[in-house]
């Protein structure tokens, strides 16, 4: 066993590990995959729900022109029907909500775990999501908690986002956020 060093000199922290003995990953790893991932997702959302927005748009437009050219007796201007003009721009949002719904769980769900527990950002940082018992099993369960909690709860309660993201920051000895902790997973470093 080396001497201890001499006092006033530097010592770097050691660096939280997992149960399974790996490095956790840093606030700034997982902030750089969850940015990338979404910057992902986002590009191939609007792939689906652009052309979507451009129809929607323009059948409000014309609903709305149709309208203003129709006058009643009196000759004032006949107001377009309410589901008319406004039941077009409902369906729309519930397409564009279940869509975003499904293919986030595809995404954070379904191929996270055929690639061992990495998203695309998460594999650019070098992070991985384990469970937080090394004899379990990452499994489709386990991330199926991970994406509701962060994704759906997130939808409904304001800041819960926010607070999810920063949990990790006081968390210890894990560094887990909600949704993990949900699930009874941790993100590690690999590379």
């Amino acid at each position: 066993m080396p001497p201890p060093p001499p006092p006033g000199t530097y010592q770097p922290l050691a660096l939280p590990l997992a149960p399974n003995g790996l490095p956790l990953a840093s606030f700034g790893d997982r902030l750089l995959a969850f940015l990338l991932d979404a910057l992902i997702a986002s590009a191939i959302s609007m792939v689906v729900t652009l052309p979507l927005t451009f129809i929607w748009m323009f059948s409000w437009i014309s609903t709305i022109e149709e309208s203003a050219s129709s006058y009643d007796a009196y000759g004032d201007p006949v107001p377009p029907d309410f589901w008319a003009l406004f039941g077009p721009m409902m369906i729309f949002f519930v397409v564009v909500f279940g869509f975003t719904l499904i293919f986030t769980y595809l995404y954070y769900v379904e191929y996270q775990l055929r690639k061992g527990g990495q998203t695309v950002g998460k594999k650019t940082m070098k992070i991985r999501v384990v469970m937080a018992n090394p004899a379990e099993v990452l499994d489709r369960g386990a991330l199926t908690k991970r994406w509701a909690v962060e994704r759906v709860v997130g939808l409904f309660v304001p800041f819960f986002s926010y607070l999810d993201g920063f949990w990790q920051l006081w968390d210890k000895p894990l560094q887990q956020c909600l949704h993990d902790k949900a699930a009874r997973t941790v993100v590690v470093k690999v590379g």
